[in-house]
Formats: structure tokens, C-alpha cells, sequence
């Protein structure tokens, strides 16, 4: 009836369970037609229940897979946008001073003259402060965090 064998062992314990907290109300009529009834009931409730829990859960790796193997280059996007924001956020809660030059190199793209001439300093102050930027998210940052 369950067309599982885990399903049918189950239901079997749970049969013996049932019918030894059943005994006291036994009548003494047809011992292996009450038994036989408990199982079947048994066995109708489980497949109720999986068949309820097949239509009420999806598994989302499934989904993830089937949108994988249709569209990869849209799960990296958000894959790329969700790390971009992570970046934001870390480079927002930097100090000040490295905040700037972080955010004017790494995510605005600018070279380190254009950033000289942004922040009114040499470029020899930008290379500086860059430096110290990067030992500080060395010292601060978690590397596991980017790979």
C-alpha cells in the first residue's frame, strides 16, 4: 500500500504500538481482523501524511539547481551584488581616513592620481594610506569571509 519499504516499517511499528496500548479495550472477537484493521488505518494516516507534507514542503535546492542549470549567469549576479553590498558595509564601518581611500580605489576605480588630486595630497600619500588601509583590513577582516 506504501510502495516504500522504510514507510511499511514504520507503519508496522507504529501498529504494534497501537495494538499494545489497545489490549485492554480488545473484545475478544477476530484477534487478526482488529490487528489487521489497526495496520491498514496505520498505513492510510502515513500515506496521508507524506502525501500532505510532499504538497505542503519544497525543497529550495531543487529550485536552486533548476535555476542554476537554466540561468547561471543570473545567480552569480546576485551572487556579485550580494557580495558588493557585503563589501559597502565593511568599507562604511572602516575609520574614516581608510574609508575614503578604499572606496575612491576598490569601488569607484580611480587611480591613485586621481584620488591625489580628490583628497589635495601627493600621490606618495595616496600609496601610503592605501598601504595602511589594506594592513588594516588584514588585521580587522576575517579572510575566510573572502574566499
Amino acid at each position: 500500500m506504501l510502495r516504500d519499504e522504510k514507510e511499511a516499517e514504520d507503519a508496522a511499528q507504529e501498529t504494534f504500538l497501537q495494538v499494545y496500548k489497545s489490549l485492554p479495550d480488545y473484545r475478544s472477537q477476530g484477534f487478526k481482523t482488529w490487528m489487521t484493521r489497526i495496520a491498514l488505518n496505520k498505513a492510510i494516516d502515513l500515506k496521508r501524511k507524506k502525501d500532505r507534507r510532499r504538497e505542503e514542503q519544497w525543497d529550495p535546492i531543487d529550485v536552486d539547481l533548476q535555476v542554476i542549470d537554466e540561468k547561471p549567469e543570473v545567480v552569480q549576479g546576485i551572487i556579485d551584488i550580494e557580495q558588493s553590498e557585503e563589501l559597502r558595509n565593511k568599507i562604511a564601518a572602516m575609520p574614516p581616513g581608510h574609508k575614503i581611500i578604499v572606496s575612491s580605489f576598490y569601488l569607484k576605480g580611480k587611480s591613485y592620481e586621481e584620488i591625489a588630486s580628490e583628497l589635495n595630497v601627493t600621490v606618495k600619500t595616496v600609496e601610503s594610506k592605501l598601504y595602511r588601509a589594506r594592513a588594516w583590513m588584514r588585521e580587522h577582516w576575517k579572510e575566510e569571509e573572502w574566499r
